[in-house]
């Protein structure tokens, strides 16, 4: 049995638009998937968040075709629906104590220096946490995505000079607060 030429018409369209989503999914998956785990700080809800993503991109077909930086149109999305997704489900990360402090003081040599590195990680990470939003944003999409600030402003939707502007205030904070907690 032929099928009528209306529908292979209505069935074309729907396979490129197919064929557009895969070619994307397969292209940015990982990039999605970073910035989603950037801010969720967590795998599975990371997972899901990718997830949604492309499901919200599938939802636009044919206009998939059309944007001309999908690098960045996903990257905004991805940003979009983790925070969105940290703001009903994310606890803020407790202030780094005294006790994470004494240990990064106490490791110094072999083994010790592989530990180190991770605790120094756990404390940036809080530190990083404890940033307020408006400057820790974009120090995830910088440091962890390895973003441009053109990039980050395209995904934030602020300016390029803001972006640059919180960036170097993010970092000088990083740095008072690892300052004061190294005592010097």
């Amino acid at each position: 049995m032929a099928i009528p030429t209306v529908l292979l018409s209505q069935t074309i369209p729907v396979a490129q638009a197919g064929d557009t989503l895969e070619t994307a999914v397969r292209q940015h998956a990982r990039l999605v998937y970073r910035i989603a785990y950037s801010v969720l700080r967590n795998h599975h809800d990371a997972e899901d968040a990718t997830q949604e993503t492309f499901l919200k991109v599938l939802r636009y077909g044919s206009k998939l075709e059309r944007i001309e930086d999908q690098r960045n149109w996903l990257a905004r999305i991805a940003w979009r629906v983790a925070v969105d997704r940290r703001k009903t489900s994310w606890r803020a990360m407790q202030d780094v104590g005294p006790e994470e402090i004494e240990q990064l003081r106490s490791a110094v040599t072999g083994p010790d220096e592989m530990l180190l590195g991770s605790e120094i990680g756990k404390v940036l990470e809080k530190i990083m946490a404890s940033l307020p939003e408006k400057l820790r944003d974009p120090m995830l999409l910088s440091t962890v995505e390895e973003m441009t600030p053109a990039d980050i402003s395209a995904v934030l939707g602020i300016n390029e000079a803001a972006v640059r502007s919180r960036l170097f205030r993010g970092r000088q904070t990083i740095k008072e607060k690892l300052q004061s907690l190294l005592g010097g």
